[in-house]
């Protein structure tokens, strides 16, 4: 299943969509599950499957205004230097376990909406990555029972404001501007996609291949990565990881290449879809 959040008539609102249709599912579920978070966290990705074999769509795709994915989870955990080229490129190390940090909901924006340059920095660099959503809760969940605990995938930009991330051994601030990161389009449930199926991702700026690569050449895997995370904190149902950028970053590139208002950024994955995103100039 592929499933959205978005906004109508003023109003937060999540549904299923088959094509170019969707299927509000507030008016059938809200009052179990006022949102996709909640419907993963309440065990009713089920129940949509019922639900949609006794109610048609009535809304388009095309015609909404989508929300992040999650618009609401309680964290987002990134995981960096996840692919080796990435890590040469850099300059860096691998580690023997994962490089982390965290971002906030307000730094991020959804499909088709525009990721916002600051004032601040010329350097808004893109990250092509894949983000995992936690369907199953837990503590110190081990590698062999990750792939149970995932909710579903989607595509992720984590955009990065370059200057103010290396200004500092901290990468906090240039990871978290308002309006930097794309979420989207969708959640693709965990049951279309196979645990350790390889997906591909390509990053495309303005039409042009910047990223290519697969998950089997990730450094530490999606079930390395939720094991380790939770040994130190409890995931929750809802919480997001994003799991690595490959190589061909702006950042690095020679000479390099940063995006710019009237850009456009796109991120796909074979197995989920295409995430994309103009560029703008905050206001």
């Amino acid at each position: 299943m592929k499933l959205i959040s978005f906004m109508r008539q003023g109003k937060s609102s999540y549904g299923l969509v088959t094509g170019d249709d969707v299927l509000d599912l507030t008016p059938i579920l809200g009052a179990r599950a006022p949102d996709l978070k909640a419907l993963i966290a309440g065990d009713l990705l089920g129940a949509v499957a019922e639900v949609a074999r006794s109610h048609k769509p009535t809304l388009k795709y095309s015609q909404l205004s989508l929300l992040p994915v999650i618009p609401n989870p309680g964290k987002i955990v990134c995981v960096g230097l996840n692919y080796g080229e990435h890590v040469r490129e850099t300059g860096r190390e691998i580690t023997e376990s994962p490089a982390l940090f965290l971002r906030v909901n307000e730094s991020q924006v959804a499909h088709n909406q525009d990721i916002v340059r600051p004032p601040e920095s010329q350097r808004l660099d893109y990250e092509g990555e894949i983000a995992i959503v936690i369907g199953k809760g837990g503590r110190r969940i081990t590698e062999a029972d990750a792939w149970s605990h995932i909710a579903g995938y989607s595509c992720y930009n984590d955009g990065s404001v370059r200057d103010w991330q290396v200004a500092t051994s901290q990468w906090t601030p240039g990871k978290n501007f308002w309006r930097t990161g794309g979420f989207g389009p969708w959640l693709v449930t965990a049951d279309e996609i196979q645990p350790n199926q390889s997906m591909t991702l390509i990053t495309r700026l303005n039409g042009q291949e910047m990223q290519r690569a697969t998950t089997d050449m990730m450094i530490h895997s999606i079930p390395r990565q939720i094991a380790y995370i939770s040994t130190f904190i409890p995931l929750e149902a809802g919480d997001v990881i994003v799991t690595g950028t490959p190589g061909g970053v702006g950042n690095k590139r020679n000479p390099p290449v940063f995006m710019k208002p009237g850009d456009v950024v796109e991120i796909e994955v074979d197995a989920i879809g295409i995430l994309r995103n103009g560029i703008r100039d905050e206001a």
